[in-house]
């Protein structure tokens, strides 16, 4: 995909949130790392975990909150959502796989999308009052016929539906990390998104390739 139609992507989803539908103004914002013990994905009700201050270390990275941009924020938020639907896609169908490559490909990017969500979900309350009025809460991407599409297949079938459903959507998160790394101005985010993009474009590459 050509940088201009990425970088116009990022454009559109700083105006318009990126989801499906129109996001809520007055909806909860992405929820903070969760403590430790909980199930990743999964907030705990009532749980509260403080900022870090600028400068602080989140899930292994430093973040400047100086260069913390609106695009920057709107690209995290928008990928809490994203990871958090791939996260339903891989757990809907993973007592299902038969075969054993596609089972051990859905639990690396299990594990690793968690991590990076428990991570993202850190950094967005450092984001201060300015770039946070740029985020908006994303209930994920892509059309939720896909996900009736995986929980109905037969049996036979499920494998097949798995990697189509999972290649389109890890296709979108590359496109959108490659435009990030363009336009963004955080280095970390920047960084983010590009372990984001050529992760997921080996993940495509894998699912599309697999006989």
């Amino acid at each position: 995909m050509p940088r201009t139609p990425l970088v116009s992507l990022l454009a559109a989803l700083l105006l318009t949130g990126g989801c499906a539908g129109s996001p809520d103004p007055g909806g909860p914002r992405p929820a903070p790392a969760p403590p430790a013990g909980s199930t990743v994905g999964e907030p705990q009700a009532g749980s509260t975990v403080a900022a870090p201050p600028a400068g602080s270390t989140v899930a292994g990275a430093t973040v400047d909150l100086g260069e913390m941009s609106g695009i920057d924020v709107v690209f995290l938020s928008t990928m809490v959502g994203h990871s958090e639907r791939t996260l339903k896609i891989v757990r809907l169908a993973r007592d299902r796989v038969r075969d054993d490559a596609l089972r051990t490909l859905a639990a690396a990017i299990e594990a690793t999308e968690a991590d990076e969500l428990a991570a993202m979900r850190g950094w967005l309350p450092t984001a201060g009052p300015g770039a946070s009025a740029a985020a908006h809460h994303h209930e994920g991407h892509g059309d939720d016929a896909a996900l009736d599409r995986l929980r109905t297949a037969p049996a036979p079938d499920v494998d097949r539906v798995l990697r189509e459903v999972l290649a389109d959507h890890q296709r979108w998160a590359a496109d959108l990390a490659r435009a990030q790394v363009g336009v963004g101005r955080n280095e970390q985010v920047r960084d983010l998104a590009r372990r984001i993009e050529q992760s997921r474009t080996a993940e495509v590459e894998l699912l599309r390739g697999t006989p």
